[in-house]
């Protein structure tokens, strides 16, 4: 059986060969044609490469150089194709024998050494079996012998131990035999085996010398392939040189094209040079040619106002002796109404009234006659006003309608003959407009030539006087006069002129520009903003700067401003330009190019141009408008203009002897931008003084001061002094006619300049206002001759000059005393410029006539300081011509403080002589000055007498001193700083006070080594009054109570004593750092930092060292100590651990971490402020989607139905929006404002100071040190200071979070997620990543190493658990300034599971072509989520490499490993299962359907199913068994005597004949039942087997509902000893009916040879079946055997 089965699996296998050869033969054929055609297209391509570089290399080389390319190419064609066909032959016997042979021989090479291995593993066990063969042998034999000794010595126990010694020798013996009868069977197997393969590989010896010269000759191929490519390389490195060169040769012809190029472009740009330097000169000549004709026309011109001025010189001084009579006049009138009052005084006197009562009632009554004059008087002007206004309108409509008709004439012309001329009118109509122009009605403001322009808005102000013209325009007035008929309203280019139009029927309305821009708001439709629910009414758009100034302009230069507009509203907007104020339209111009929509804050620029063509200043608004509305920017234009001022109005020079010469300053400045010429000179205003004169140049003209009876009027008259200014004083006696030529003008504030009136032509108005000035002027001024008063007080050298813009001038004023008496002097200072009012001041001086004077009346000693000594000298001179005694005095009140020495002098004839003067306060000063001393000043006015004792006559002089103290003062005066430890400082503030008014030096001097002052070390300079904070360190270098003064020096060596007082405490326990400085920590990172906590108390003896006490107290116990950190708990530090104790001399290691994070509130702030925001955004969108539906409706609706629905959009609007307290912190919101928040974050610095509670003992970590008692003395301190700055890295996935949780993970599974993150910082970054645990579960897939500004990357992290555990590891992605700290968590889950079925599943029975199922559930025990798949053997892709092995059936039991039994002809399989992949949910369960479908008979149908969790572990692994018939019935037991797996061989189908005739045969089948009987002590029980008869329920065979089944050859069963339960019977479909056989050994049965009985069983059915039963009996002892 062995032989054939052998002989058979060799052909089948050889069989298998070939046929596998032919496929690898066709598969060989394919891959080489599929090879050739790639090696072809690949030829090709480079063909293609080589002539196109063939064609680029020179298109410049002739055509020889071509031919030989395409010959080269034409060989390299030929060559390819050689290699080709070579390359055709190889894959030919390349890929179709070798691959094949080479694979095959390699498996077969594997076997026989695996088979050799065997066999020589086999041999080692026999050789040792037959070794421990022979030591047994021996130890027998010295077994025997000693038995023999012993039985011969008659030791029966020695005897009888080695007896049974020599039976375990035996029973071992016997054993070792069996074992080398089993090897030596094994390896005559082996060796069988081992021939065979060797037989095998002499066949394939021919094979495998062949593949190996074919080996040989392809690397061979390979060399030739080689060299031939390196050829090829060299060609190409040739071609490439030839277009280097080619190359090189283009770029030298074109440098030298360039060159050529370069060289005319210069020679080009000399001539054109030289063309241009020509017409420049030219141009400069004609330029000088005009400047030269404008300086003759200003020469002339001002030749003309020169005469105008002199002209006006022999006005003024031919009025001036009238002035002179008026002013005279004026005097004797008020003399008289003195004498009036005097004698109406007296009247009322003699009447018994009341004289003042009187006077004061007469004056009023005069006042109110005053008032009610002038009140006629402006009626008047007012009418007069009014009338000139309505005429000017009327003459303005008239030369309109005239302009008009002209503007008709001009558009039937269709062209103007020059419009240069033209041009030049306007520009002259300009200038003279500009220059304000004497017309009819003359006014202040300019008058624009825009038509718009109403007359209203250029008409003057009431209260101005009436404008004088200026005369340098006056010459030009005949010019203009003849140029009256040509109006400037016909324009250059016909347009709306043209069109007749009657400006008079423009309403007012239309004419208003903001009136226009309002309508035009109206028709439009704004854009409400709605914010946080309520509507945004703020100003949308604001501009940089706020108010567009042009300040300190001058005409005709142009300027230009830049302002910017910043959208300040929520939301997009856009605006446009609408226009200016319509005064502005001449001078301003606006650049704006509308930047349409405009985000929130964002901005867009406006340029501005101003060119002024008049010196006023103007006012005005630019107007835009937004889509919320319309907004304006002021804008004003500021012209030059002096701003003076003078520092003081009253110079005071005090009392002064006769002769003396004492001069004091006066600042005048000038603040503005505008220059002028200044004249100081004495007022004629201070005749009231008793003798008051003023001193003036010959030919100076006085002003009168200024009286407060009316408001003052400013008349620019043309005086000799340009821009002279004159104030009038309107008295009631003035006469008709002065008032009448006062007010018959028109106020006129045009600024004129330094020419006077013309004298040609002057107007009748003009010279009634000259005359009317003139007599005004000639009232007010004064003329007093030297010869009346001599002059005291004069003015300096310093009398006029020029004051620039924004400078002051310092004028001199000098008082000479020559008459005892006061004296007072009025000054005015007067100005070119006519915007200039006068400015006043007063000088006031006494002169004291005394023999003998000082140069200096007061002395100054400055600041003294009490108890501290300072002198001066007082020089006094005499001007007497003999000797004089002098007796100095000083007041009672200082004698103790002051003194003068000598106490009594002689000073020669006009000599001096000189006193010191002594000065010591002391701190009684204050009480004994009295009034001398001012106690909140600390100012000393001291006076000093010097007394003439033969004259009578006294000289006094004034002491002045601020006296101070030298105080220091220190607050507090006493500092106690505590209990400090040696380990520790403390700090106390105090504050050192200057009380003087002098800066003061300062030092702590002596201090002892534990103190220490800060700053500069207690040194330093104290200003006046001046308070300053030193802190004061305390260091406690040992344990006890300190009681200590510290001293403070002044520079005056006074010194100021501090007392202090502490008590030093040494703890137990020490820190190893006090201070820890972390690094700059990004936000939700982690920085840590590592410290000690040392216990080095290991003694009580107080000399060996320092022991721990509190002050002087017991020292600490030595032993354990322990300690806790206690951290506040808004702290964003841990310290770990917070609690331990610490042994004596050990110390304990402490980490403290840092994770600074957002604060949760500002977070939740910043949440509900972005809901809000959102929600009042949707709130929007939903009204305007509301409001177009409700504008659609509008048309079919009334106004009254939209109110309700307006009502019902604003309650809508109206929602509460949430609150900050009910988000979660995972929501969407709140991770929203925690990224916004982290990408702002600007930084911050946080100090902590986190206490160490120190006691003796040991602390439990749970409970802490609450048990253990601890003195707050001991408390040690660890300062930290934490800076957090914003991330450089951020995470953008998963919402920002910095944790990766995997989660629940199976082991053995791996999870990736992907983590992106992103550079906020504007620095490129190179980033680093912490190694994680390298036997961790968690895995850095992918990193990043760069990241770019605003660039986003991904990380890749998997996750791999092997145990069942939870995995924390912490990530840190690592860059130059900061660490971003990633949290990697996940939990490992084994899974679990529980099947319904332990190991086999067995179908039963089937009908051949008949399907049945069966079902088993499997529940997921464990806590995830189990994805698993069915996976069965006879579906494996490895199957068919497992068949090429040798067939199970020639191996024997032991080796078999196949579980894939019978398979189906057809190819399907035979097992089926339902469903084969998905997922079971913790906690549940799923069921699986089997269905078994042979498609023939076989009784070993077998598969093995595999029930794999994840794609990699198997879980649960079932066997699965089923037998087929093709009929419906069967029978099971027994032993099996056939071979379990089936033939490979195809059985042909037999004829209907052959079937009968084995159908009419006997037993086909045969069945061995093998019945051992236990022989053994006590009652025996039979042996006893069983066979099953079954009936498979079917459909093909209805009609037969049973089987039958009989025995025969019972009898012969019977006397053997076997006994049969069921002869025969009948089993039903689907059912099995059990048959039990038992044995005992009959009488005459031998135990040493087995019986064998046959008897056949018989089966009816639709078909007759028969089994050869075989009994097989034998008797087996029931005791082990002895040895």
């Amino acid at each position: 059986m062995e032989d054939n089965g052998i002989s058979y699996g060799e052909e089948e296998e050889q069989e298998s060969l070939v046929l596998f050869q032919e496929e690898e033969e066709k598969e060989g054929q394919a891959g080489w044609f599929s090879g050739v055609e790639e090696h072809w297209e690949d030829l090709e391509y480079k063909l293609e490469e080589e002539l196109a570089g063939g064609g680029r290399k020179g298109n410049k080389d002739a055509s020889g150089g071509i031919q030989d390319k395409s010959s080269f190419s034409m060989e390299r064609l030929e060559h390819c194709l050689d290699n080709i066909n070579n390359i055709q032959a190889m894959k030919h016997n390349d890929r179709i024998y070798s691959s094949v042979l080479q694979k095959n021989l390699k498996e077969l090479n594997d076997i026989a050494k695996e088979k050799e291995l065997v066999v020589q593993k086999t041999r080692d066990n026999l050789s040792a079996c037959r070794l421990r063969m022979e030591m047994l042998a021996k130890q027998l034999q010295h077994v025997d012998i000693e038995i023999e000794k012993e039985e011969a010595a008659g030791n029966v126990a020695g005897s009888s131990r080695l007896q049974a010694a020599r039976r375990r020798v035996c029973a071992q013996l016997e054993k070792e035999k069996d074992s080398e009868l089993e090897i030596a069977l094994t390896l005559k197997q082996d060796m069988l085996e081992m021939w065979k393969i060797e037989t095998e590989q002499g066949k394939y010896e021919t094979l495998r010398e062949q593949l190996g010269t074919d080996e040989e000759e392809l690397e061979t191929r390979y060399q030739e392939r080689a060299k031939a490519r390196i050829q090829n390389e060299k060609i190409v490195a040739l071609q490439a040189e030839e277009n280097q060169r080619s190359g090189e040769k283009k770029e030298e012809e074109t440098q030298k094209e360039h060159e050529e190029r370069q060289k005319k472009m210069l020679e080009d740009a000399k001539r054109n040079r030289e063309k241009a330097v020509c017409f420049l000169r030219k141009s400069m000549a004609r330029i000088h040619e005009e400047n030269a004709k404008e300086e003759e026309r200003a020469r002339e011109h001002m030749e003309r106002r020169i005469q105008a001025v002199l002209s006006l010189k022999t006005s003024i001084a031919s009025s001036r002796e009238k002035l002179r009579t008026l002013q005279a006049w004026k005097r004797a009138k008020a003399l008289a109404a003195r004498e009036q009052e005097v004698r109406m005084g007296e009247a009322v006197l003699a009447g018994g009234g009341n004289v003042a009562k009187e006077i004061l009632l007469h004056k009023q009554s005069l006042e109110h006659e005053k008032q009610q004059q002038a009140c006629r008087e402006l009626q008047k002007s007012r009418k007069m006003e009014i009338v000139s206004r309505i005429l000017q309108e009327k003459a303005s409509i008239h030369k309109q309608k005239k302009s008009q008709s002209r503007t008709k004439a001009m558009k039937s012309a269709r062209k103007l003959e020059d419009p240069g001329v033209w041009r030049r009118r306007a520009w002259r109509y300009i200038e003279q407009t500009c220059s304000h122009s004497a017309g009819a009605a003359p006014q202040k403001s300019w008058c624009s030539p825009s038509a718009c322009s109403s007359a209203a808005e250029r008409s003057p102000s009431v209260g101005e006087v009436s404008e004088i013209t200026p005369y340098d325009v006056l010459w030009e007035r005949v010019e203009d006069e003849k140029e009256k008929d040509k109006t400037l309203a016909e324009p250059e280019f016909p347009g709306l002129w043209s069109q007749e139009h009657d400006l008079s029927k423009i309403s007012k309305e239309e004419t208003d520009l903001k009136k226009l821009s309002t309508r035009t708001e109206k028709k439009e439709i704004f854009h409400k903003q709605i914010v946080s629910g309520q509507e945004y009414k703020e100003r949308t758009f604001y501009s940089k700067p706020s108010c567009i100034h042009f300040k300190d302009f001058d005409v005709g230069q142009i300027y230009k401003k830049k302002i910017v507009l910043i959208n300040a509203s929520y939301s997009v907007n856009s605006c446009r330009l609408v226009g200016i104020s319509e005064w502005l339209k001449d001078f301003i111009s606006i650049c704006f190019e509308p930047p349409g929509k405009v985000c929130a804050g964002m901005s867009c620029e406006v340029l501005v141009t101003f060119k002024p063509m008049i010196n006023e200043t103007l006012e005005g608004e630019v107007m835009f408008m937004a889509q919320t509305g319309s907004f304006s920017v002021p804008l004003k234009c500021t012209a030059k203009r002096c701003i003076l001022a003078l520092d003081k109005e009253l110079i005071d020079f005090g009392s002064h002897v006769v002769g003396e010469t004492i001069s004091r300053t006066i600042t005048l400045t000038n603040s503005g931008a505008l220059a002028t010429r200044f004249r100081v000179q004495p007022s004629a205003g201070d005749s009231s003084t008793g003798r008051a004169t003023a001193k003036s140049s010959p030919g100076t003209l006085g002003t009168q001061g200024v009286s407060a009876c009316v408001p003052e009027k400013k008349v620019s008259t043309g005086l000799v002094a340009p821009g002279l200014e004159e104030e009038e004083q309107i008295c009631p006696e003035r006469s008709e006619a002065a008032t009448g030529g006062a007010g018959q003008g028109e106020p006129g504030g045009a600024e004129t300049g330094p020419s006077g009136t013309d004298t040609d032509q002057p107007d009748q108005n003009v010279r009634n206002s000259i005359s009317a000035l003139d007599t005004e002027n000639a009232q007010n001024l004064v003329e007093l001759s030297p010869e009346e008063t001599s002059v005291e007080i004069m003015l300096g050298k310093v009398t006029e000059g020029e004051i620039g813009p924004l400078s002051s001038v310092k004028l001199e004023v000098v008082f000479v005393p020559t008459i005892p008496g006061a004296v007072r002097a009025e000054f005015v200072i007067v100005f070119d410029n006519s915007d200039c009012k006068p400015l006043c001041f007063s000088a006031v001086g006494v002169s004291v006539d005394v023999p003998v004077w000082v140069p200096d009346p007061n002395v100054d000693l400055k600041i003294c300081m009490y108890d501290r000594l300072y002198q001066d000298c007082i020089v006094v001179h005499s001007r007497a011509k003999v000797t004089l005694r002098l007796k100095f005095e000083v007041c009672k009140e200082l004698s103790k403080h002051m003194e003068l020495l000598p106490k009594t002098g002689y000073v020669q004839a006009q000599s001096s002589f000189s006193v010191q003067l002594k000065f010591l306060p002391r701190h009684s000063l204050p009480e004994d000055a009295g009034s001398y001393f001012n106690g909140e000043t600390r100012v000393l006015e001291a006076p000093v007498t010097i007394l003439l004792v033969d004259k009578a006559k006294k000289v006094n002089l004034t002491v002045h001193a601020i006296v101070t103290t030298s105080d220091l003062e220190i607050s507090p005066a006493q500092i106690d700083f505590g209990y400090c430890t040696i380990y520790e400082a403390v700090q106390a503030n105090v504050m050192l006070t200057n009380k003087s008014i002098l800066p003061q030096e300062f030092g702590f001097v002596g201090l002892p080594e534990f103190i220490e002052i800060q700053p500069n070390d207690g040194f330093g300079i104290l200003l006046p009054l001046e308070s300053l904070t030193l802190d004061v360190i305390f260091k406690a270098n040992k344990a006890k109570e300190y009681s200590f003064e510290l001293t403070c020096k002044s520079e005056m060596n006074r010194q100021f004593k501090l007392s202090c007082k502490a008590v030093g405490v040494h703890p137990p326990l020490e820190l190893s750092h006090s201070l820890v400085q972390f690094a700059a920590t990004a936000l939700n990172a982690v920085s840590t930092a590592t410290l000690y906590v040392l216990n080095s108390h290991v003694s009580v003896n107080p000399f060996t060292r320092a022991v721990p006490r509190i002050g002087s107290g017991d020292a600490a116990p030595v032993g354990p100590a322990s300690f806790e950190f206690h951290v506040p708990e808004d702290c964003p530090v841990t310290i770990a651990p917070s609690v331990g104790t610490v042994l004596p001399g050990e110390k304990s290691l402490i980490q403290v971490s840092f994770r600074p994070t957002l604060s949760d509130q500002l977070i939740r702030e910043e949440a509900a402020r972005r809901l809000c925001r959102a929600a009042a955004t949707e709130a929007e969108i939903q009204k305007s989607k509301k409001d177009e539906k409700r504008e659609r409706k509008k048309l079919n609706n009334s106004v009254s139905r939209l109110q309700p629905s307006r009502q019902l959009v604003r309650d809508g609007d109206s929602s509460e929006q949430p609150k900050s307290q009910e988000l979660k912190p995972d929501s969407d919101a709140y991770m929203a404002a925690q990224a916004f928040l982290m990408r702002n974050f600007s930084g911050r610095f946080d100090k902590f100071i986190i206490p160490c509670f120190v006691a003796s003992g040991h602390a439990d970590e749970k409970q802490g040190s609450e048990k253990l008692s601890c003195s707050p003395y001991n408390t040690l301190y660890l300062e930290l200071h934490c800076p957090a700055v914003a991330p450089c890295v951020v995470v953008t996935s998963d919402n920002g979070k910095n944790t990766v949780n995997f989660g629940d993970v199976a082991v053995g599974q791996s999870v990736r997620k992907r983590v992106t993150i992103q550079n906020i910082s504007p620095e490129k970054l190179q980033l680093g990543f912490s190694v994680l645990n390298p036997r961790g579960p968690f895995l850095l897939v992918r990193s990043v190493r760069m990241l770019e500004p605003g660039e986003n990357k991904t990380l890749i992290i998997s996750f791999c658990p092997n145990d069942d555990k939870w995995s924390c590891e912490m990530l840190d992605i690592q860059t130059a300034k900061t660490n971003l700290t990633l949290r990697i968590a996940g939990h490992g889950v084994m899974p679990s599971t529980v099947c319904s079925v332990e190991d086999v599943l067995d179908m039963g029975y089937v009908m051949a072509r008949e399907k049945v199922t069966s079902t088993f559930k499997i529940q997921n025990t464990s806590t995830l989520t189990l994805r698993y798949s069915i996976q069965l053997d006879s579906l494996s892709p490895t199957r068919d490499k497992d068949q090429q092995r040798i067939p199970a059936f020639i191996m024997s039991s032991s080796q078999r490993t196949e579980f894939v039994g019978t398979q189906n002809y057809n190819g399907l399989s035979v097992f089926s299962i339902f469903p084969t992949e998905g997922e079971i949910v913790a906690g549940k369960s799923q069921d699986f359907t089997v269905t078994f479908s042979p498609d023939h008979e076989s009784l070993y149908y077998s598969d093995r199913l595999r029930f794999v969790l994840f794609g990699k572990q198997a879980a649960h692994v079932l066997c699965l068994k089923g037998a087929a018939r093709d009929r419906p019935m069967f029978v099971e037991g027994g032993v099996p005597l056939d071979v379990p797996v089936e033939s490979l061989a195809v059985i042909l189908p037999t004829s209907s004949q052959d079937a009968l005739k084995e159908e009419l045969q006997g037993p086909v089948k045969s069945i061995l039942l093998v019945l051992e009987y236990m022989d053994g002590e006590g009652s025996a029980e039979p042996a006893t087997t069983e066979l099953k008869v079954g009936a498979i329920q079917t459909a093909q065979f209805a009609s037969k509902k049973s089987v039958e089944f009989s025995f025969d050859n019972l009898p012969l069963l019977r006397q053997k000893g076997f006994a049969i339960d069921s002869v025969k019977g009948t089993v039903e479909c689907g059912q099995v009916k059990r048959i039990g056989v038992s044995w005992v050994p009959p009488a005459d049965f031998r135990a040493d040879d087995p019986l064998l009985v046959t008897a056949l069983l018989t089966l009816k059915g639709d078909v007759n079946e028969s089994y050869q039963i075989i009994f097989m009996a034998r008797v087996v002892s029931a005791y082990p055997p002895t040895e």
